[in-house]
């Protein structure tokens, strides 16, 4: 890491998202207002931002030196961004929607492993992609692909697959899902954001639509849902995986013993969340705000935070865009892409069923 910081290209790559993100700001703005006429433009700087850092990395060869930086804004600058968004939400905001998102989280989880990789089988793929593809979706993407592949021995094209189909279809419904969600859940922004948490698949791709729905139809809510209900999925790698491992791993792990750092499966912004909803919690108490601060003071802290948060997101779905090839769409092949396809709609489809039959009577029960 410490060569990576010394190098030119490190700093260029997060230079590059960084300009990506403001150069996006002012695009959303200007397409908005003199291009569509509003007043205010109802375009979102993260989809401009995403939609540019798409066009430039398909017409124009970046350097490979550039890879790191960019790598480092689709992690680091992510899982900060979304740490600072638990200023957002008290403690007891966030257990609400924790309680409310967990019955349709293992749900989705249950019903996406087992059918996706009984179906990959019946296809003809090996046991590990299906593990693989069917884990991806169903819990957290890449970071659950790249936890499961060593547990269940997967070859590094299989993972490649894996990977590639996510990310594909990630992005698809990054952008289809927030305007889905609004036309089904048009009144009920809650239930929008509990759709987004559960039926995307990785975490920047999560906080992507919800940042997207909160901009277009100003529902902080939204965000705010989809952010929690994301982190519970990430959360259930804990027990998931272990379980992956037994349904997918068999026929190459026989024989050898396999151990599981669970401490490692807990992501570190998951607890900068809830700390971060800790202080929030402790500032909103009493007169003076954690003992030393004015509640102006503290108010400004909390909107600072806020928008130091929206902006490492924004920088992060730069990132997202300038790493997102239209050329893996190729390399992944017909069956993988078939199964990768299906997962998604799988897990979308059941989201959407069970969020418009219990998400209204628990969220009026528990929020």
């Amino acid at each position: 890491m410490s060569e990576q910081i010394r190098s030119a290209g490190w700093w260029g790559g997060i230079g590059l998202a960084l300009s990506v993100s403001v150069a996006a700001g002012f695009a959303a703005e200007w397409f908005g207002e003199s291009i569509l006429g509003f007043e205010k433009s109802p375009v979102s700087a993260i989809m401009m931002a995403i939609v540019l850092g798409m066009v430039i990395a398909n017409t124009i060869r970046l350097p490979e030196a550039l890879l790191p930086g960019l790598k480092f804004c689709t992690s680091a600058i992510l899982r900060i961004g979304i740490m600072l968004l638990g200023i957002r939400l008290s403690l007891l905001g966030a257990g609400k929607f924790t309680l409310v998102a967990l019955p349709f989280v293992i749900v989705a989880i249950a019903i996406g492993l087992v059918t996706v990789g009984y179906l990959g089988r019946r296809m003809g793929l090996s046991s590990q992609l299906s593990g693989l593809i069917a884990v991806g979706t169903s819990i957290c993407g890449c970071t659950a692909i790249v936890a499961t592949a060593p547990l269940i021995k997967a070859n590094e094209s299989e993972v490649s697959y894996a990977v590639a189909c996510i990310t594909v279809f990630g992005i698809v419904a990054m952008f289809v899902y927030p305007v889905l969600a609004h036309q089904v859940f048009a009144t009920q922004p809650e239930l929008a954001g509990l759709f987004l948490g559960t039926s995307i698949h990785e975490t920047a791709q999560v906080a992507g639509a919800g940042m997207m729905y909160e901009a277009q139809y100003n529902a902080p809510v939204a965000l705010d849902i989809a952010t929690v209900t994301k982190l519970v999925r990430n959360l259930c790698m804990i027990a998931v995986i272990p379980l992956v491992g037994v349904l997918y791993g068999a026929e190459r792990a026989r024989g050898e013993s396999g151990k599981i750092n669970y401490l490692a499966m807990i992501p570190w912004f998951i607890v900068g969340f809830a700390l971060m909803s800790t202080l929030r919690t402790l500032g909103d108490l009493g007169d003076r705000p954690l003992g030393f601060l004015d509640p102006a003071q503290w108010q400004e802290f909390v909107a600072f935070t806020k928008i130091s948060a929206e902006r490492c997101l924004l920088i992060a779905m730069a990132a997202v865009g300038l790493t997102s090839m239209f050329a893996g769409i190729i390399k992944i092949g017909m069956r993988p892409f078939a199964l990768g396809l299906f997962a998604a709609l799988l897990i979308g489809g059941v989201s959407y069923t069970l969020i418009s039959l219990f998400g209204a009577t628990l969220i009026d029960m528990l929020v």
